[in-house]
């Protein structure tokens, strides 16, 4: 479903649009979320209210407006508000460490109009490719350990290898993204951070 159409149909209050837009973008976001907290069920929590937040404020969409740029905007936001509210060590002291004019960067206004990819967009889809780009078994152990959410003895077990060996390789896949990624997103340092996490 093209945005206009969509756009138009969410702004009339129609229930399949809605209903489409989600079976479409939540797997995705979920995925997304779960790069910034692991709990699979606070990150699905955190992305229905994405999508609650988004049918609240219906009315104020305009018809170019990408809609899922527009609720990878509004997760991220939620995700890094609640990793500050839970004072978790690694984001406290990643957030801390940012410059004023870093965070407003980060936290960018819900509703912008833009039509272009969200930064989210952007960054995973870099990311996406830096991955593709590791070495196999690299590439394996971070796609197990990160994306399948598996723990490291299990990833040791399926690719027969030992635990200190997926702790290294995982180690090496993140530092080689983490360095791409800043290159092209220097603006970005804590996002990356908790996305490699």
């Amino acid at each position: 479903m093209e945005n206009t159409r969509l756009n138009i149909s969410l702004k009339e209050g129609l229930p399949s649009a809605y209903e489409e837009l989600f079976k479409q973008t939540f797997p995705r976001m979920v995925g997304y979320c779960k790069l910034f907290i692991q709990d699979k069920a606070q990150a699905n929590d955190l992305v229905q209210e994405c999508f609650v937040k988004l049918w609240e404020k219906r009315d104020t969409l305009k018809i170019s407006q990408s809609v899922e740029s527009l609720l990878f905007v509004m997760l991220r936001n939620r995700c890094l508000n609640y990793l500050r509210d839970q004072k978790l060590h690694h984001a406290e002291k990643s957030i801390n460490l940012v410059e004023e004019n870093e965070l407003q960067h980060l936290y960018q206004l819900d509703f912008t109009g833009k039509e272009e990819k969200s930064m989210e967009e952007q960054l995973l889809e870099a990311i996406h490719k830096s991955v593709e780009n590791l070495p196999e078994k690299r590439r394996l152990v971070f796609l197990k350990a990160k994306v399948e959410g598996k723990k490291n003895k299990e990833v040791a077990e399926e690719l027969g290898i030992t635990v200190k060996s997926v702790e290294k390789h995982l180690h090496q896949a993140k530092e080689q993204i983490r360095q791409e990624m800043l290159v092209k997103f220097p603006l970005l340092s804590v996002l990356i951070a908790l996305l490699l996490k």
